[in-house]
């Protein structure tokens, strides 16, 4: 049986050469501001998959997506085993474009604490008035780069988004620059109003997109996860206040309460944490996590 090994280890993922395909792997590992912390959350990655997988069907008929085959029996034998089955996605190879590719549909986070501050949200100026956790009148789309681990990602301009892409792809940045903010915007706005049909709202998301052999744009990654996104329950949303959520915010609210943390969690927000992963799972796909 052929041995395989990543060849790129993210904070979460590890990432197999499968030849003309390669083999993306979800772990059970947790990241929150820039850093691994020690604790195995169990079922993580295969949450993570498999909601991945259902919004790429959701949406492939707004963007082609990288997805092959959850399934690990279309993969070579070494995946063909507990430790790979769920968790693993055979996907085409691309070519990433450097951009996070950021879409805000509510005031939060970092977003509020701009407009507080200058009523300004990545250098885009809103409305007078807004309230924390306000729905934006449209979606914004604030791109940032992508940053190494460990790094902090840094909010950039759209402009700085095409002279980046321009750089890379002379000729070619301004279109792909665009395509990307529509894809982004279009992708949320579907997938959003699918989700308020479920009892989530999408605060708000992140996308990556690639190049396929032949030039064309393609979405990558992963895909509205409690990792890449930010699900609050419809119920009892009220704006004016922060909202409880589906995704990270035990473990950012406790690490922020513990700064001495050793980046070790204790065993009960790891378990609010993956229950409340396994909640959005069921909610938006309407199917038991198993």
């Amino acid at each position: 049986m052929q041995e395989f090994r990543p060849f790129k280890e993210g904070k979460v993922r590890e990432v197999y050469d499968n030849g003309d395909s390669l083999i993306i792997v979800a772990t059970d590992r947790i990241s929150a501001f820039d850093n691994i912390l020690k604790n195995i959350i169990t079922d993580k990655g295969a949450i993570l998959t498999q909601m991945s997988e259902f919004w790429f069907n959701f949406t492939k008929d707004i963007v082609p997506n990288h997805m092959i085959s959850t399934n690990v029996e279309d993969m070579p034998e070494f995946f063909r085993n507990e430790r790979f089955a769920g968790s693993s996605m055979m996907c085409r190879k691309l070519e990433m474009l450097p951009i996070e590719c950021i879409v805000r549909g509510y005031i939060t986070g970092s977003g509020w604490a701009s407009y507080v501050e200058n009523g300004t949200v990545c250098g885009l100026v809103l409305p007078e008035g807004l309230k924390e956790s306000d729905k934006l009148p449209e979606p914004l789309y604030t791109p940032s780069t992508k940053a190494d681990i460990g790094l902090h990602d840094e909010n950039i301009s759209f402009e700085r988004s095409v002279e980046i892409l321009e750089k890379l792809y002379p000729g070619k940045g301004a279109d792909y620059a665009v395509k990307i903010k529509e894809y982004t915007v279009a992708l949320y706005k579907k997938c959003a109003e699918y989700a308020l049909s479920k009892g989530i709202i999408i605060a708000d998301t992140k996308f990556e997109f690639g190049l396929d052999g032949d030039g064309n744009i393609v979405l990558g990654d992963e895909m509205l996860t409690p990792d890449s996104s930010r699900f609050w329950p419809l119920e009892g949303y009220e704006a004016g206040k922060s909202q409880p959520s589906f995704d990270k915010q035990f473990v950012r609210d406790w690490l922020k309460a513990n700064p001495d943390n050793d980046l070790l969690l204790p065993d009960e927000v790891v378990e609010k944490t993956v229950g409340k992963y396994k909640e959005a799972f069921e909610l938006l796909t309407g199917r038991k996590f198993v």
